[in-house]
């Protein structure tokens, strides 16, 4: 049974940042290779991970964000796992599917039922390439909330997103959709663009991966890509940085330091309205 969405995601995400003043993404990234080696024996490890590293950061969190990838990659049980993971998290907190799906017509429709409907997530990533046919199933539904990659956060963007002004197209593209249902991915790497890409997606919410074990300006982040510092509109994710910061037995009580830190930090650097 999927859980059940009683409100959008945008109204979640501002009802989550003036509750927690927190715009922490704590991005779920759980690959069983990684997940400390005491864990590995118990009959879901990833599940098991996922439960005490919410239980943790929680109360320094936006929005978490689980990566579809590492939970195919565990099968069955990894599926499992991700379903238990969106249950656990609390009503509150709204949660990002990261799938980067980008389908047409009735293959996208049934992403959007599988994930919305059937998993309970409030939000997903996708790839705009292919036009408005993948944006239109996200939009049936005024709860759903999708994020367009505009600006990823790889050093290979350059390849496709920063050739010929296509990360400023899609900005362009988005226009035509309601803030309250599609915002952006733009990562932390690319501090150079930061400042055009929020001209351009004004009032949006900005997915922003890259700060910490990518290497991106947290400073740049803030100073450029807030909509207002009453109503900054971005959401900044951090996984490894967080979640494997300790491979040890504290570390679900590790990554809540990392989580409050975080925090801290990026409400330290919010300019005084």
């Amino acid at each position: 049974m999927a859980k059940i969405r009683s409100r959008s995601f945008w109204s979640k995400f501002q009802a989550r940042w003036m509750q927690s003043r927190s715009l922490v993404c704590v991005g779920l990234d759980s690959d069983y290779s990684s997940l400390p080696s005491f864990l590995k024996t118990g009959a879901n490890p990833i599940w098991d991970f996922n439960r005490a590293i919410i239980d943790a950061t929680e109360a320094y969190t936006c929005c978490y964000k689980p990566n579809l990838a590492f939970y195919l990659k565990d099968g069955l049980r990894g599926l499992e796992a991700l379903k238990q993971t969106v249950d656990h998290i609390p009503d509150e907190i709204p949660v990002i599917l990261d799938c980067k799906v980008g389908d047409i017509g009735n293959t996208m429709a049934a992403y959007v039922s599988a994930f919305f409907e059937e998993l309970g997530v409030d939000a997903i990533t996708f790839n705009p390439l292919m036009g408005s046919d993948v944006a239109a199933p996200i939009l049936k539904d005024e709860r759903n909330f999708g994020f367009a990659l505009a600006l990823t956060s790889n050093p290979s963007a350059e390849d496709f997103l920063q050739q010929d002004g296509l990360s400023s197209r899609i900005s362009r593209w988005l226009e035509q959709y309601p803030k309250e249902q599609i915002g952006a991915v733009v990562g932390a790497t690319q501090s150079a663009k930061l400042e055009s890409m929020r001209k351009q997606l004004q009032g949006r919410i900005l997915l922003i991966p890259g700060v910490g074990a990518q290497g991106g300006d947290l400073q740049a982040v803030m100073n450029y890509a807030i909509d207002s510092p009453e109503t900054p509109n971005i959401l900044i994710n951090s996984s490894r940085g967080i979640i494997f910061k300790d491979s040890g037995r504290s570390f679900a009580d590790t990554a809540g330091e990392e989580a409050k830190i975080l925090r801290d930090q990026i409400l330290a650097l919010i300019p005084n309205p």
